[in-house]
Protein backbone atom coordinates (compact mmCIF):
# COMPACT_ATOMS: atom_id res chain seq x y z
CA UNK A 1 0.00 0.00 0.00
CA UNK A 2 2.73 2.45 1.00
CA UNK A 3 4.89 1.50 -2.03
CA UNK A 4 1.95 1.99 -4.43
CA UNK A 5 1.15 5.36 -2.88
CA UNK A 6 4.78 6.45 -3.24
CA UNK A 7 4.79 5.61 -6.96
CA UNK A 8 1.56 7.52 -7.53
CA UNK A 9 2.91 10.48 -5.55
CA UNK A 10 6.05 10.61 -7.68
CA UNK A 11 4.05 10.44 -10.89
CA UNK A 12 1.82 13.30 -9.80
CA UNK A 13 4.60 15.60 -8.58
CA UNK A 14 6.69 15.12 -11.72
CA UNK A 15 3.86 15.74 -14.19
CA UNK A 16 2.09 18.74 -12.59
CA UNK A 17 2.99 22.45 -12.60
CA UNK A 18 3.75 24.05 -9.22
CA UNK A 19 0.81 25.98 -7.80
CA UNK A 20 -1.87 24.12 -9.72
CA UNK A 21 -4.78 22.56 -7.86
CA UNK A 22 -3.65 19.12 -8.81
CA UNK A 23 -0.13 19.97 -7.68
CA UNK A 24 -1.48 21.02 -4.29
CA UNK A 25 -3.43 17.77 -4.19
CA UNK A 26 -0.21 15.90 -4.90
CA UNK A 27 1.56 17.75 -2.08
CA UNK A 28 -1.24 16.82 0.30
CA UNK A 29 -1.09 13.25 -0.96
CA UNK A 30 2.66 13.29 -0.28
CA UNK A 31 2.03 14.45 3.30
CA UNK A 32 -0.57 11.78 3.99
CA UNK A 33 1.79 9.12 2.64
CA UNK A 34 4.54 10.28 4.99
CA UNK A 35 2.06 10.35 7.88
CA UNK A 36 0.85 6.84 7.11
CA UNK A 37 4.43 5.62 6.92
CA UNK A 38 5.23 7.31 10.22
CA UNK A 39 2.23 5.78 11.95
CA UNK A 40 3.11 2.40 10.53
CA UNK A 41 6.64 2.74 11.93
CA UNK A 42 5.38 4.09 15.26
CA UNK A 43 3.24 1.06 15.90
CA UNK A 44 5.69 -1.49 14.60
CA UNK A 45 6.43 -3.79 17.51
CA UNK A 46 9.90 -4.51 18.81
CA UNK A 47 12.10 -6.37 16.33
CA UNK A 48 15.37 -5.99 18.20
CA UNK A 49 17.66 -8.99 18.48
CA UNK A 50 17.74 -10.88 21.76
CA UNK A 51 21.20 -9.49 22.52
CA UNK A 52 20.46 -5.83 21.76
CA UNK A 53 20.17 -3.40 24.67
CA UNK A 54 18.74 0.06 25.13
CA UNK A 55 21.30 2.85 25.49
CA UNK A 56 21.50 3.09 29.30
CA UNK A 57 24.21 3.25 31.95
CA UNK A 58 23.41 -0.19 33.31
CA UNK A 59 26.09 0.05 36.03
CA UNK A 60 24.33 3.02 37.65
CA UNK A 61 20.72 2.00 37.29
CA UNK A 62 18.60 3.22 40.21
CA UNK A 63 14.94 2.69 41.02
CA UNK A 64 13.28 5.39 38.96
CA UNK A 65 11.01 5.62 35.95
CA UNK A 66 12.81 5.01 32.66
CA UNK A 67 9.88 4.11 30.41
CA UNK A 68 10.33 1.10 28.16
CA UNK A 69 9.02 1.32 24.58
CA UNK A 70 5.55 -0.20 24.85
CA UNK A 71 2.59 -0.54 27.17
CA UNK A 72 -0.48 -2.78 27.13
CA UNK A 73 -3.99 -1.42 27.57
CA UNK A 74 -7.57 -2.70 27.59
CA UNK A 75 -10.94 -1.57 28.96
CA UNK A 76 -14.24 -3.02 30.04
CA UNK A 77 -17.65 -1.79 31.15
CA UNK A 78 -19.06 -2.72 34.52
CA UNK A 79 -20.17 -6.38 34.76
CA UNK A 80 -18.49 -7.26 31.43
CA UNK A 81 -15.21 -8.92 30.52
CA UNK A 82 -12.13 -7.00 29.47
CA UNK A 83 -11.59 -6.62 25.75
CA UNK A 84 -8.56 -8.09 24.03
CA UNK A 85 -5.65 -5.88 24.99
CA UNK A 86 -3.54 -3.84 22.59
CA UNK A 87 0.10 -2.79 22.62
CA UNK A 88 0.96 0.84 22.00
CA UNK A 89 3.84 3.19 22.54
CA UNK A 90 4.33 4.24 26.16
CA UNK A 91 2.60 7.57 26.67
CA UNK A 92 -0.07 9.52 28.49
CA UNK A 93 -3.58 8.15 28.84
CA UNK A 94 -6.84 10.10 28.71
CA UNK A 95 -9.10 10.16 31.77
CA UNK A 96 -12.27 12.05 32.57
CA UNK A 97 -11.88 14.59 35.41
CA UNK A 98 -14.65 12.62 37.13
CA UNK A 99 -12.96 9.22 36.69
CA UNK A 100 -13.49 6.93 39.67
CA UNK A 101 -9.78 6.53 40.27
CA UNK A 102 -9.21 10.30 40.43
CA UNK A 103 -12.15 11.11 42.66
CA UNK A 104 -12.48 8.09 44.91
CA UNK A 105 -9.19 6.22 44.57
CA UNK A 106 -10.69 3.14 42.94
CA UNK A 107 -7.49 1.54 41.76
CA UNK A 108 -5.05 -1.35 42.31
CA UNK A 109 -1.54 -2.02 41.16
CA UNK A 110 0.86 -4.94 41.04
CA UNK A 111 4.57 -5.35 40.43
CA UNK A 112 6.65 -8.17 39.03
CA UNK A 113 10.05 -8.39 37.37
CA UNK A 114 11.66 -9.85 34.27
CA UNK A 115 15.28 -11.00 34.54
CA UNK A 116 17.87 -11.83 31.89
CA UNK A 117 19.85 -15.03 32.43
CA UNK A 118 23.51 -15.61 31.59
CA UNK A 119 22.35 -17.51 28.49
CA UNK A 120 20.20 -14.59 27.35
CA UNK A 121 16.83 -16.06 28.29
CA UNK A 122 14.22 -13.76 29.86
CA UNK A 123 12.38 -15.02 32.94
CA UNK A 124 9.38 -13.50 34.73
CA UNK A 125 8.85 -14.39 38.39
CA UNK A 126 5.43 -15.75 39.47
CA UNK A 127 3.08 -13.39 37.56
CA UNK A 128 0.19 -15.77 38.20
CA UNK A 129 0.44 -14.92 41.91
CA UNK A 130 0.18 -11.22 41.10
CA UNK A 131 -2.84 -11.96 38.94
CA UNK A 132 -4.60 -13.80 41.75
CA UNK A 133 -3.79 -11.05 44.24
CA UNK A 134 -5.19 -8.42 41.87
CA UNK A 135 -8.33 -10.49 41.47
CA UNK A 136 -8.84 -10.64 45.26
CA UNK A 137 -8.09 -6.95 45.61
CA UNK A 138 -10.52 -6.08 42.82
CA UNK A 139 -13.30 -7.91 44.64
CA UNK A 140 -12.59 -5.86 47.77
CA UNK A 141 -12.64 -2.61 45.75
CA UNK A 142 -15.80 -3.50 43.77
CA UNK A 143 -13.95 -3.71 40.46
CA UNK A 144 -13.90 -6.24 37.61
CA UNK A 145 -10.50 -7.75 36.99
CA UNK A 146 -8.75 -9.41 34.06
CA UNK A 147 -8.64 -13.18 34.11
CA UNK A 148 -5.49 -14.89 35.37
CA UNK A 149 -4.62 -15.88 31.81
CA UNK A 150 -5.15 -12.38 30.42
CA UNK A 151 -3.06 -10.83 33.19
CA UNK A 152 -0.17 -13.27 32.65
CA UNK A 153 -0.39 -12.91 28.87
CA UNK A 154 -0.21 -9.11 29.18
CA UNK A 155 2.90 -9.37 31.37
CA UNK A 156 4.52 -11.76 28.89
CA UNK A 157 3.76 -9.44 25.97
CA UNK A 158 5.26 -6.45 27.78
CA UNK A 159 8.41 -8.41 28.64
CA UNK A 160 8.76 -9.53 25.02
CA UNK A 161 8.24 -6.24 23.20
CA UNK A 162 10.43 -4.40 25.73
CA UNK A 163 13.17 -7.02 25.82
CA UNK A 164 15.94 -4.54 25.03
CA UNK A 165 15.13 -2.83 28.34
CA UNK A 166 15.76 -5.99 30.36
CA UNK A 167 19.15 -5.26 31.99
CA UNK A 168 22.20 -7.46 31.42
CA UNK A 169 22.63 -10.30 33.94
CA UNK A 170 23.43 -8.96 37.38
CA UNK A 171 22.63 -5.33 36.48
CA UNK A 172 19.00 -5.19 37.59
CA UNK A 173 15.60 -6.19 36.24
CA UNK A 174 12.73 -4.96 34.12
CA UNK A 175 10.08 -3.89 36.62
CA UNK A 176 6.61 -4.56 35.19
CA UNK A 177 3.72 -2.55 36.63
CA UNK A 178 0.12 -3.74 35.99
CA UNK A 179 -2.56 -1.17 36.89
CA UNK A 180 -6.31 -1.58 37.28
CA UNK A 181 -8.26 1.68 37.63
CA UNK A 182 -11.80 2.98 37.59
CA UNK A 183 -11.59 5.04 34.39
CA UNK A 184 -15.30 5.77 33.91
CA UNK A 185 -16.89 9.03 35.13
CA UNK A 186 -18.78 9.01 38.41
CA UNK A 187 -19.95 11.85 40.66
CA UNK A 188 -21.85 10.21 43.48
CA UNK A 189 -19.90 7.72 45.58
CA UNK A 190 -20.27 4.48 43.62
CA UNK A 191 -18.21 2.04 41.54
CA UNK A 192 -17.08 3.49 38.22
CA UNK A 193 -19.02 2.45 35.09
CA UNK A 194 -15.83 1.64 33.14
CA UNK A 195 -12.41 0.17 33.99
CA UNK A 196 -8.97 0.24 32.45
CA UNK A 197 -6.25 -2.40 32.79
CA UNK A 198 -2.83 -1.36 31.61
CA UNK A 199 0.73 -2.63 31.98
CA UNK A 200 3.95 -0.67 31.54
CA UNK A 201 7.58 -1.35 32.38
CA UNK A 202 10.82 0.30 33.46
CA UNK A 203 14.34 -1.08 33.99
CA UNK A 204 15.41 -0.76 37.63
CA UNK A 205 18.33 -1.35 39.95
CA UNK A 206 18.32 -1.37 43.75
CA UNK A 207 15.23 0.05 45.41
CA UNK A 208 17.05 1.67 48.31
CA UNK A 209 19.76 4.28 47.80
CA UNK A 210 21.96 2.19 50.13
CA UNK A 211 22.15 -0.41 47.35
CA UNK A 212 22.86 -3.77 48.93
CA UNK A 213 24.06 -2.19 52.21
CA UNK A 214 22.02 -2.97 55.37
CA UNK A 215 18.98 -0.79 56.00
CA UNK A 216 18.38 1.40 59.01
CA UNK A 217 14.69 1.41 59.95
CA UNK A 218 12.71 3.70 62.22
CA UNK A 219 9.66 2.50 64.16
CA UNK A 220 6.80 4.96 63.70
CA UNK A 221 4.69 5.75 66.76
CA UNK A 222 2.52 8.62 65.53
CA UNK A 223 1.16 7.12 62.30
CA UNK A 224 -0.22 3.70 61.36
CA UNK A 225 -0.33 2.09 57.94
CA UNK A 226 -3.62 0.18 58.16
CA UNK A 227 -6.51 -0.63 60.51
CA UNK A 228 -8.59 -3.77 61.02
CA UNK A 229 -11.52 -3.85 58.62
CA UNK A 230 -9.76 -1.52 56.17
CA UNK A 231 -7.96 -2.31 52.93
CA UNK A 232 -4.43 -2.83 54.26
CA UNK A 233 -4.39 -6.41 53.02
CA UNK A 234 -4.92 -5.52 49.35
CA UNK A 235 -2.64 -3.60 47.02
CA UNK A 236 -4.90 -0.61 46.52
CA UNK A 237 -3.32 2.67 45.49
CA UNK A 238 -4.90 4.36 48.52
CA UNK A 239 -2.56 2.53 50.90
CA UNK A 240 0.57 4.31 49.76
CA UNK A 241 0.07 8.08 49.81
CA UNK A 242 -0.73 8.06 53.58
CA UNK A 243 2.74 6.65 54.40
CA UNK A 244 4.58 9.44 52.59
CA UNK A 245 4.57 11.83 55.55
CA UNK A 246 6.08 9.31 57.95
CA UNK A 247 8.51 8.08 55.29
CA UNK A 248 9.69 11.58 54.43
CA UNK A 249 10.18 12.42 58.09
CA UNK A 250 12.22 9.26 58.65
CA UNK A 251 14.42 9.83 55.60
CA UNK A 252 15.08 13.41 56.70
CA UNK A 253 16.46 11.93 59.90
CA UNK A 254 18.77 9.62 57.99
CA UNK A 255 16.75 6.40 58.09
CA UNK A 256 16.07 4.10 55.12
CA UNK A 257 12.39 3.45 55.78
CA UNK A 258 9.64 3.17 58.39
CA UNK A 259 8.49 0.09 60.28
CA UNK A 260 4.86 0.38 61.40
CA UNK A 261 3.16 -1.04 64.47
CA UNK A 262 -0.43 -2.29 64.68
CA UNK A 263 -3.12 0.34 65.06
CA UNK A 264 -4.94 -1.26 68.02
CA UNK A 265 -2.26 -2.10 70.59
CA UNK A 266 0.67 -0.18 69.09
CA UNK A 267 3.00 -3.00 70.14
CA UNK A 268 3.04 -5.59 67.32
CA UNK A 269 5.17 -5.38 64.18
CA UNK A 270 3.23 -4.97 60.93
CA UNK A 271 5.31 -4.09 57.86
CA UNK A 272 7.58 -1.50 56.28
CA UNK A 273 6.25 1.17 53.87
CA UNK A 274 6.70 -0.99 50.79
CA UNK A 275 7.78 -4.43 52.00
CA UNK A 276 7.21 -7.22 54.53
CA UNK A 277 9.50 -7.86 57.49
CA UNK A 278 11.08 -10.99 59.03
CA UNK A 279 13.06 -11.54 62.22
CA UNK A 280 15.53 -14.38 62.83
CA UNK A 281 16.38 -15.99 66.18
CA UNK A 282 18.52 -19.08 65.94
CA UNK A 283 16.84 -21.50 63.54
CA UNK A 284 13.45 -19.79 63.78
CA UNK A 285 12.32 -17.19 61.25
CA UNK A 286 9.19 -15.21 62.17
CA UNK A 287 7.05 -12.80 60.18
CA UNK A 288 3.79 -10.99 61.05
CA UNK A 289 0.69 -12.96 60.08
CA UNK A 290 -1.42 -11.57 57.25
CA UNK A 291 -4.59 -10.79 59.19
CA UNK A 292 -6.12 -8.17 56.91
CA UNK A 293 -3.84 -5.25 57.74
CA UNK A 294 -0.67 -6.65 56.14
CA UNK A 295 -0.12 -7.21 52.42
CA UNK A 296 0.60 -10.84 51.57
CA UNK A 297 3.69 -10.27 49.43
CA UNK A 298 4.64 -12.62 46.61
CA UNK A 299 8.29 -12.43 47.66
CA UNK A 300 7.24 -13.00 51.28
CA UNK A 301 5.44 -16.18 50.29
CA UNK A 302 8.42 -17.34 48.22
CA UNK A 303 10.93 -16.70 51.01
CA UNK A 304 8.80 -18.70 53.47
CA UNK A 305 8.89 -21.69 51.10
CA UNK A 306 12.66 -21.32 50.54
CA UNK A 307 13.29 -21.03 54.29
CA UNK A 308 11.42 -24.30 54.88
CA UNK A 309 13.59 -25.93 52.19
CA UNK A 310 16.72 -24.74 54.02
CA UNK A 311 15.61 -26.32 57.26
CA UNK A 312 14.37 -23.23 59.09
CA UNK A 313 11.28 -23.23 61.27
CA UNK A 314 8.99 -20.47 59.99
CA UNK A 315 6.31 -18.85 62.11
CA UNK A 316 3.57 -16.47 60.96
CA UNK A 317 2.30 -14.81 64.13
CA UNK A 318 1.94 -11.65 66.20
CA UNK A 319 5.44 -10.32 66.91
CA UNK A 320 5.76 -7.92 69.86
CA UNK A 321 8.14 -5.06 69.19
CA UNK A 322 10.11 -6.06 72.31
CA UNK A 323 11.28 -9.22 70.53
CA UNK A 324 13.58 -7.10 68.38
CA UNK A 325 15.95 -6.75 71.33
CA UNK A 326 16.82 -10.46 71.21
CA UNK A 327 16.67 -10.99 67.44
CA UNK A 328 19.80 -12.14 65.62
CA UNK A 329 18.75 -10.80 62.22
CA UNK A 330 16.03 -8.77 60.55
CA UNK A 331 15.33 -8.53 56.84
CA UNK A 332 12.70 -7.17 54.44
CA UNK A 333 11.12 -8.74 51.37
CA UNK A 334 9.25 -7.37 48.37
CA UNK A 335 9.23 -7.32 44.59
CA UNK A 336 11.01 -3.97 44.51
CA UNK A 337 13.45 -4.57 47.39
CA UNK A 338 13.85 -8.34 46.71
CA UNK A 339 15.40 -9.41 50.03
CA UNK A 340 17.19 -6.66 51.96
CA UNK A 341 19.13 -7.02 55.25
CA UNK A 342 18.34 -4.66 58.13
CA UNK A 343 21.37 -3.39 60.03
CA UNK A 344 19.51 -1.49 62.73
CA UNK A 345 16.09 -0.46 63.98
CA UNK A 346 15.53 2.62 66.12
CA UNK A 347 12.65 2.59 68.61
CA UNK A 348 12.01 5.16 71.34
CA UNK A 349 15.45 6.66 70.70
CA UNK A 350 17.11 3.27 71.19
CA UNK A 351 19.09 1.81 68.30
CA UNK A 352 19.08 -1.99 68.04
CA UNK A 353 21.67 -3.58 65.72
CA UNK A 354 21.52 -6.91 63.93
CA UNK A 355 23.87 -9.35 62.24
CA UNK A 356 24.28 -9.01 58.47
CA UNK A 357 26.60 -10.22 55.73
CA UNK A 358 28.25 -13.55 54.97
CA UNK A 359 26.88 -16.51 56.87
CA UNK A 360 23.58 -14.83 57.69
CA UNK A 361 20.21 -16.43 57.04
CA UNK A 362 19.32 -13.37 54.97
CA UNK A 363 22.27 -13.89 52.64
CA UNK A 364 21.51 -17.61 52.33
CA UNK A 365 17.87 -17.02 51.40
CA UNK A 366 18.73 -14.11 49.09
CA UNK A 367 21.19 -16.25 47.11
CA UNK A 368 18.59 -18.95 46.56
CA UNK A 369 15.77 -16.56 45.66
CA UNK A 370 17.81 -14.53 43.19
CA UNK A 371 19.37 -17.70 41.82
CA UNK A 372 15.92 -19.01 40.89
CA UNK A 373 14.79 -15.63 39.51
CA UNK A 374 17.84 -15.28 37.27
CA UNK A 375 18.17 -18.90 36.16
CA UNK A 376 21.37 -19.65 38.09
CA UNK A 377 19.53 -22.23 40.19
CA UNK A 378 17.18 -24.80 38.68
CA UNK A 379 13.58 -23.79 39.24
CA UNK A 380 12.02 -26.94 40.65
CA UNK A 381 8.95 -25.08 41.90
CA UNK A 382 7.67 -23.76 38.57
CA UNK A 383 7.93 -20.16 39.72
CA UNK A 384 9.51 -18.67 36.62
CA UNK A 385 8.01 -18.25 33.16
CA UNK A 386 10.39 -18.07 30.22
CA UNK A 387 9.39 -15.47 27.65
CA UNK A 388 9.31 -17.02 24.15
CA UNK A 389 10.62 -15.20 21.08
CA UNK A 390 7.04 -14.52 20.08
CA UNK A 391 3.63 -14.74 21.73
CA UNK A 392 0.58 -15.83 19.78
Amino acid sequence: MIQTSACLRNLLTQSLHPGSSLSKLAAYFCYTCRLASSLQQEHKLSDYSDNEYADLDWDNLGFGITPADYMYITKCSKDKNFEQGKLSRYGNIGLSPSAGVLNYGQGLYEGTKAYRTEEGRILVFRPDQNAMRMKMGAERMCMPSPSIDQFVDAVKQIALVNKRWVPPPGKGALYIRPLLVGSGPVLGLAPAPEYMFLVYASPVGNYFKEGSAPLNLYIEEDFVRATPGGAGGVKTIGNYAPVLKALTRAKNRGFSDVLYLDSVHRKYLEEVSSCNIFIVKGNVISTPATNGTILEGITRKSVIDIAHDHGYQVEERLIPVDELIDADEVFCTGTAVVLAPVGSITYKNRRIEFRTGAGSACQELYSTLVGIQTGLIEDKKGWTIEIPHQIN
